[in-house]
């Protein structure tokens, strides 16, 4: 079966872009002796996840205890869990989780270690916890390198945590600074800070010039979309997931609808271009709106208008949000089908 007989809307991926993709960033880190521990909040299915490990990762990084859980099922046992978790059913979750793998987590602040502390000390074994530093994004994170030292000396006193170094996202230069001052107070103390993990896919070719990073987490890299396009880290020729859509209707001379609204392209806004997403085809088009099952399409700048029941291909803004929305993906060689895959990493 060709990709141009699949029902839309579906998602498809190119195996050997993949591949290459996968390929190339490790080939980047490896040469600059980086460590790789990929994010799978973008794909969600184990098999991509062996993929990027066989070639050379050395653990993968996790959003949600769901996704540690189905990729732990399928035989990863090192996985790092970058999110404060916070409630006794969670903690419950990530100490039967830390029997089955090696799992590191995140903390940024003294209630978020002391249930950690709790939960390990239950049950009898240490949890290597890291300290997150805000990169920027006023999102989670320490904010002080003294407020890194003070969280620090909680984890290293308790008696089932390992302070097992620092964390941030994103890297850039401002980051990196924060980082070499925090490690720099925590030498003071005597504390050995044995992993600096960075990420974004955004800067990933410049992981090098973060000289305080050992590692890097990247995620949307594998697929590629819109934005890392637009912000020229990866080319439409480099991108490997699409969407399929079938134009349903032609209202106007100018306008078209797609069958691929909001519950396939998502919703998210991209960076730099106007629109839900790039129709491959016909790329002087835009897609205005989003429904929850169609897509808004202005065809008024294009020679050629789209005809109702034409199938076309579109860049997504946000690869990971709408792989998300599908319960399976489909992957390809040359438009031939060669295996489905499942997206099974979904949940909180």
């Amino acid at each position: 079966m060709r990709i141009d007989e699949l029902e839309t809307p579906i998602g498809v991926v190119d195996l050997d872009r993949l591949s290459a993709n996968i390929d190339r960033l490790q080939s980047y880190l490896d040469t600059h002796d980086i460590d790789n521990r990929p994010h799978i909040k973008t794909h969600r299915i184990p098999a991509i996840a062996h993929m990027q490990l066989q070639a050379g990762a050395v653990g993968i990084t996790c959003q949600t205890l769901s996704e540690a859980e189905v990729m732990c099922s399928a035989g990863i046992t090192d996985i790092f869990l970058p999110y404060n978790l916070l409630s006794k059913a969670k903690l419950k979750r990530l100490m039967l989780l830390s029997r089955r793998a090696r799992i590191s987590v995140t903390a940024d602040s003294a209630a978020t270690v002391a249930g950690y502390a709790d939960a390990a000390s239950q049950e009898g074994s240490p949890l290597p916890v890291l300290i997150e530093m805000d990169g920027g994004c006023e999102r989670c994170g320490v904010t002080t390198p003294e407020g890194v030292r003070q969280l620090a000396r909680q984890i290293d006193s308790a008696s089932h945590l390992h302070f097992g170094g620092l964390m941030v996202y994103p890297s850039n230069p401002e980051s990196n600074a924060f980082m070499a001052e925090s490690k720099m107070l925590l030498a003071q103390d005597g504390l050995d800070v044995e992993r600096t993990s960075g990420g974004s896919s955004f800067c990933m070719w410049q992981a090098h010039e973060f000289t305080e990073m050992s590692e890097h987490r990247a995620g949307m890299y594998v697929y590629g979309d819109r934005n890392l396009v637009d912000a020229s880290v990866m080319t439409l020729d480099d991108c490997s997931y699409f969407v399929l859509a079938t134009v349903v209707s032609r209202p106007t001379e100018g306008r078209i609808v797609l069958d691929s609204g909001s519950k396939a392209l998502a919703a998210d806004s991209a960076r730099q271009s106007p629109g839900h997403g790039l129709i491959v085809e016909y790329p002087e088009s835009e897609i205005f709106k989003l429904s929850e099952e169609h897509g808004h399409v202005d065809v008024s700048r294009c020679d050629r208008k789209p005809e109702i029941g034409e199938r076309v291909t579109v860049l997504v803004n946000h690869c990971c949000v709408s792989n998300n929305l599908f319960p399976r993906i489909i992957g390809h060689r040359k438009g031939e089908v060669e295996l489905e895959w499942p997206i099974l990493a979904k949940g909180w």
